[in-house]
């Protein structure tokens, strides 16, 4: 199945049915009092979070929504029929904006949530309604109201306790395939991993933990080079980051030049994803004498300025893995303990999380909107350098000069 995390779609709830005008005709009857019935009101338009659902392929095709119309009201005081809601199962971790105002509605991050995302239209008033003393035989009715229309833009994020950064093979791959049962694609060229992983690492028979292992960043992933930065937004969501650096790269590079290339991404790409908690993981240490690895191990920490964990594995030998995954549970443990019992700390994590979300959003939305330009071969003019001419930029004389910003 595809992997589809990000999806634009539009979703209208059911207008309300109108209100009816009748009058009672029955046999010696001469003259029926009104019994011109309500409608029925909209169905609204409800997103459900699904915990059997991984990915948001079901809507990449099918774009538009639209909720039951309320049925009109009917004679003798008959009810127009409700319109049914209409319910969009989406994975567990997706969150819904308002296309138009970049508005998040809402977060679906528990089974079984529900959240409504389009309000469904009230119904109609039938002539009964409007009946009094003074006006026996009302010929007034009300329309149903439209339902709401909106524009939704949706971001599935995996829930995930710990997250794994690094370059293209680093061994982030190999190293969910020795602590969890996961069997993502391991090889011996960049890139293997495509899209987010997820492995559940047990450390004992009633703990485990979720970790995921997003696509390698490469430098300049903050502009837009490869794959990993549209899925660095998963990372928002975990409670621990792992930085994997490779102590024994094949093309002979500097493992503390590679750490470094991962830290600048990172603090380009979301400032406040660095305050994350963060541990340093050197992987591959059985490839190199042990001298030339506390060397490396050294000039990789001084290079960071590091004070935090350092650990030092071999994931494919699984040198030094199960002392990690032990302490990975022993701090989400503590940490679990601690936001139940101190209101401070858990209200700073809540901030933090926030602001890496907007952070997220904001870098995505404006790598997509340069992507945009450039496919219309627009420059916004912060691209416009001292040596680009702005006659390039007006249009043809015979119509009004453009100049497309970007704020």
């Amino acid at each position: 199945m595809k992997f589809v995390d990000e999806v634009s779609i539009r979703v209208k709830a059911g207008d309300g049915g109108n209100g009816c005008m009748s009058f009672r005709r029955e046999k010696f009857i001469e003259n029926g009092g009104p019994n011109g019935g309500d409608g029925g009101d909209g169905g609204s338009v409800y997103m459900v979070a699904d915990e059997n659902l991984n990915t948001l392929v079901d809507y990449r095709y099918t774009r538009h929504h639209e909720a039951q119309r309320g049925q009109n009201g009917g004679s003798t005081d008959c009810t127009g029929k409700k319109g049914e809601d209409l319910f969009l199962r989406v994975p567990v971790g997706t969150t819904v904006i308002d296309a138009s105002t970049q508005e998040v509605i809402g977060d679906l991050v528990t089974p079984g949530q529900k959240l409504m995302v389009a309000q469904g239209g009230w119904h109609g008033l039938g002539n009964t309604r409007f009946k009094s003393s003074t006006n026996r035989a009302p010929r007034q009715t009300t329309p149903g109201k439209p339902g709401d229309q909106r524009d939704l833009k949706m971001e599935m994020k995996v829930l995930a306790d710990v997250g794994l950064l690094g370059l293209p093979n680093a061994g982030k791959s190999t190293f969910i395939r020795s602590v969890s049962a996961a069997k993502p694609k391991v090889a011996d060229y960049p890139f293997t991993t495509l899209v987010p992983n997820l492995g559940v690492v047990s450390v004992d028979r009633w703990k485990s933990f979720v970790i995921a292992d997003i696509p390698g960043l490469i430098e300049g992933a903050s502009e837009g080079a490869g794959l990993g930065i549209r899925f660095l937004k998963h990372l928002a969501r975990t409670r621990v980051l792992l930085h994997l650096v490779d102590l024994a790269p094949l093309d002979g590079s500097s493992p503390a030049d590679a750490a470094e290339v991962i830290i600048n991404e990172l603090a380009q790409f979301s400032p406040a994803l660095v305050d994350r908690e963060r541990w340093l993981v050197l992987n591959k240490a059985d490839m190199i004498m042990d001298d030339e690895k506390d060397e490396r191990v050294k000039e990789v920490v001084e290079r960071l300025n590091w004070d935090g964990p350092v650990y030092v594995i071999s994931a494919i030998a699984k040198q030094g893995t199960e002392k990690l995954s032990h302490d990975l549970m022993r701090y989400l443990e503590d940490r679990a303990d601690r936001l139940a019992n101190d209101p401070a700390y858990a209200e700073e994590l809540a901030e933090l999380d926030q602001r890496i979300e907007d952070e997220a959003r904001a870098q995505l939305q404006a790598l997509d909107d340069a992507r945009t330009l450039r496919r219309t071969g627009v420059k916004s003019v912060h691209d416009i350098g001292d040596d680009d001419d702005w006659d390039d930029f007006e249009d043809d004389e015979d119509g009004p000069e453009i100049i497309y910003v970007r704020d």
